[in-house]
């Protein structure tokens, strides 16, 4: 959003509300003057500044204190803000991006988050669906973190196999994006080849498709693709023959093999 538009030339800066305290997240919001409290030995810009003809990403806003919301509501309205220890207004034009896991409607009808904001905020909004309901997303999302964390790493961009990738299609994904981040990392980080394999995968996430596997063990398709398993291994691969064996066309071998992901 910011890079497609009329501020890309400025800077975008981003905040994650759940990390710090309420004093800590309002110095790094709005900044302080010096003396303003004990530590405050010199005059400290607040990211509202530093966004100034830019945006600011605010993640997480579900998590920001009552009282700053105030404070936030008021910067929106009229531009103005104060710094900590200050008592003249500065001013800072900036567009905002908001995230949050929460639902903000009802967190305000609960009186947990100010309505007044809720509704000053919620201007344009996209939802994003949970991962495990965009599985078409994964592979994309993963290739672009194995290139940012094999460059972190001075290494080349690994090649991802497809047992790697069908494990993370088959895995629910609780945690969404920042689990299969931190999944790819810990990823990359493991591999000694060129080649991301299962076996540098969680435990869990190895074992996904053997778990769902055992529950349909006695369905017919189980049973035929491990029919047609042992036949394929029974002929070294030849399918010609494996077809034949199977009493079945050359044509539907290949179809069944490719349905059922056979080697």
């Amino acid at each position: 959003i910011h890079l497609a538009s009329s501020r890309s030339g400025s800077s975008v800066v981003a905040l994650n509300c759940s990390t710090f305290s309420k004093e800590i997240l309002e110095s790094e919001l709005f900044g302080h003057k010096q003396g303003a409290f004990t530590g405050a030995i010199k005059d400290q810009k607040g990211l509202i500044e530093e966004a100034n003809g830019g945006t600011l990403f605010l993640d997480e806003i579900g998590e920001m204190p009552l009282e700053l919301q105030a404070k936030l509501l008021r910067l929106l309205e009229t531009s103005e803000y104060l710094k900590i220890g200050d008592t003249k207004p500065s001013k800072s034009n900036f567009r905002l991006i908001a995230a949050t896991n929460r639902d903000l409607k009802t967190e305000s009808e609960e009186q947990r988050f100010r309505s007044d904001l809720y509704f000053r905020l919620n201007v344009f909004q996209i939802e994003l669906p949970a991962l495990k309901n965009r599985v078409k997303d994964i592979k994309a999302l993963t290739q672009y973190f194995v290139e940012q964390f094999s460059a972190k790493a001075n290494r080349k961009t690994l090649n991802i196999s497809d047992g790697f990738l069908e494990k993370l299609n088959t895995y629910s994904w609780p945690g969404n994006i920042r689990e299969l981040k931190n999944i790819v990392e810990r990823a990359v980080i493991l591999a000694d080849g060129d080649v991301l394999t299962i076996d540098v995968l969680p435990p869990e996430i190895q074992m996904v498709h053997e778990h769902k596997s055992s529950m349909s063990a006695f369905s017919m398709a189980s049973v035929e693709k491990l029919h047609i398993q042992k036949v394929l291994n029974h002929t070294l691969g030849n399918k010609a023959e494996a077809a034949r064996l199977l009493e079945i066309g050359i044509a539907t071998l290949y179809r069944k093999i490719e349905e059922y992901k056979l080697g």
